[in-house]
């Protein structure tokens, strides 16, 4: 019994160790689906940003703007 308890131990430590080793690898793995960076996207510079307005609320301001003054056509 005690040879199997050590050799199960020695199984857990030597997985745990090449799990470890394959994530600090820095590439991409799939895990449940998911594709998932790798572990320096945090140090990576971006490339591009895409243009976009400079308030990013613009429709819904509009929409609000529009709506206030069907509000008032509509008063009495």
């Amino acid at each position: 019994m005690k040879y199997q308890r050590t050799t199960s131990w020695t199984k857990a430590i030597v997985c745990g160790v090449a799990v470890a080793a394959l994530s600090a690898t820095g590439c991409q793995s799939q895990i449940g689906g998911q594709t998932l960076p790798s572990g320096h996207y945090l140090t990576d510079d971006v490339q591009y940003f895409a243009p976009g307005p400079e308030f990013k609320l613009s429709r819904e301001a509009a929409a609000m703007k529009a709506y206030e003054a069907d509000q008032d056509a509509q008063s009495p």
